[in-house]
Formats: structure tokens, C-alpha cells, sequence
């Protein structure tokens, strides 16, 4: 491992959109979405469509919500976005059907390489399929996959992907059960 030489670190290969792009969301984020106000779903679905989000019908997003970069995310139907959810997606997220977001919690697409002198960025892309609930105040790390129907249940961290129909605890998140599905 060597030391880190923050004074060496550039981001400029990062380009996640021009910056009047940035500066309208940040602005449409502050009055609507990173607010107390609770502006109805239906608004902030029409909101993220127009920065380039694509979202299914019958989402519910609830006030405090943090969206890094709309153009980057994709919904799909019957989705709830709880309270101060957190989506830092500097990269792709693609969350599915039936997907419910708990209060708090955060969906992390980017990080930086300690072992690197630089401390360069490093993304993954994050993908919920159908189903999964992702516990209050818990955390997804870049590049993981959370398949059909899995749980990460409350304050844990999922830093590998998870398997369909399977309960995980903890940080890092472990296998806990398989769910019964009715």
C-alpha cells in the first residue's frame, strides 16, 4: 500500500453531464426532493422523466431525498423510495419492480482506490431486481447486484451481491436465511 498524495488526485475523467445539466437538478433536488415539503409523487416522477430518469408507474417517493444524478437511475413499477434515501449514483442504478428503499438508506455507486498513490474514483453500478427490500439505514457498495427478492435488513451493508430469496445481516452483510415465499 502506498501513501496518499491527495494533491495528486484529478477527477477530470469523471464527466457525469454538462454542467448546466448539474446545476438545474441541483437546484430541482434542493425545492423538491431534498425537502421536508411533501410535494406529491406524481410530481417528482414527472421531475426525474424530464433529467432523463426512466420510472415505471405507482412510484411513491417520500420527502428528503437525495438523487446524485437523475439521468443515471432507472424505476421500475410499484417502487417506494422512504425517507432520506440516499441514491449517490454516479454510475448506473437500475432498481426493479416491486423494490421498497426504507428509510435512510444508501445506494453507493462510487468510491476511491486506497491502494492507489491518487486516490482515483472508483464506480460500479448498483442493480435491484424485482422485489428486494433494502432495510432502513443500510448501505449498498458499488458494483453489487441485489437479485430477485432479497433482503438487507436493517443497518447492514451489502458489499457482495446478494442471492434471490435470501435474508442478509450485518457488515458485511452475511447470509442470514432463505425467505419462504407464500
Amino acid at each position: 500500500m502506498s501513501n496518499t498524495k491527495l494533491s495528486q488526485y484529478s477527477n477530470n475523467l469523471y464527466q457525469p453531464g454538462g454542467i448546466f445539466k448539474r446545476v438545474a437538478w441541483y437546484i430541482f433536488s434542493m425545492l423538491i426532493f431534498r425537502t421536508s415539503v411533501p410535494f406529491p409523487s406524481l410530481f417528482k416522477v414527472v421531475i426525474l422523466k424530464f433529467f432523463g430518469s426512466t420510472v415505471g408507474s405507482n412510484v411513491i417517493i417520500k420527502p428528503n431525498i437525495n438523487i446524485k444524478y437523475p439521468w443515471f437511475l432507472t424505476i421500475g413499477n410499484d417502487v417506494w423510495l422512504g425517507e432520506n434515501v440516499w441514491i449517490d449514483n454516479l454510475t448506473r442504478v437500475s432498481i426493479g419492480s416491486n423494490v421498497c428503499l426504507s428509510q435512510g438508506c444508501y445506494l453507493l455507486t462510487g468510491n476511491h482506490n486506497y491502494k492507489n498513490i491518487k486516490f482515483d474514483l472508483v464506480i460500479g453500478e448498483i442493480i435491484l431486481e424485482s422485489g428486494v427490500w433494502i432495510g432502513a439505514k443500510s448501505i449498498v457498495c458499488p458494483g453489487v447486484t441485489c437479485k430477485s427478492h432479497s433482503v438487507l435488513s436493517v443497518l447492514s451493508v451489502a458489499t457482495n451481491d446478494l442471492n434471490e430469496f435470501s435474508i442478509y445481516q450485518g457488515n458485511p452483510a452475511v447470509f442470514k436465511k432463505t425467505r419462504l415465499v407464500s
